[in-house]
C-alpha cells in the first residue's frame, strides 16, 4: 500500500494549560511549587495531566543522556522521582 495520511500527535496538548506545568517540577521544589500551584488555581485533573507530560519528558531525557551526559540524566532523574511521589501523595 502507499501512504495515505500522516498524524502528528505533538502538538496534541496546544491548548491545554497541563502542558506548561512542568516547570512545577524542573525548576520549583518545595514550598515554591506549593505557591505556584496555589497561584495558577487549576483544578486537580489539570495537575494529573500536567504530571503525566512532565514524566513523559523526563523519560524522554533520561533515555537520551543516560549514557552521554550524566548531569542531564540526573536531573532527569530526580524530575521522574519527584513527579511520581507528587502522585503518591495526591499533590
Amino acid at each position: 500500500g502507499l501512504l495515505s495520511a500522516v498524524i502528528d500527535f505533538g502538538t496534541s496538548g496546544v491548548g491545554d494549560p497541563s502542558c506548561d506545568l512542568a516547570i512545577s517540577w524542573t525548576l520549583f521544589r518545595g514550598e515554591s511549587r506549593e505557591v505556584f500551584r496555589e497561584a495558577m488555581q487549576l483544578d486537580e485533573a489539570t495537575w494529573e495531566r500536567g504530571r503525566g507530560w512532565t514524566l513523559w519528558k523526563g523519560l524522554i531525557t533520561l533515555a537520551e543522556h543516560v549514557k552521554t551526559n550524566p548531569s542531564a540524566a540526573g536531573e532527569a532523574r530526580r524530575v521522574i522521582e519527584e513527579v511520581l511521589a507528587d502522585h503518591k501523595h495526591g499533590a
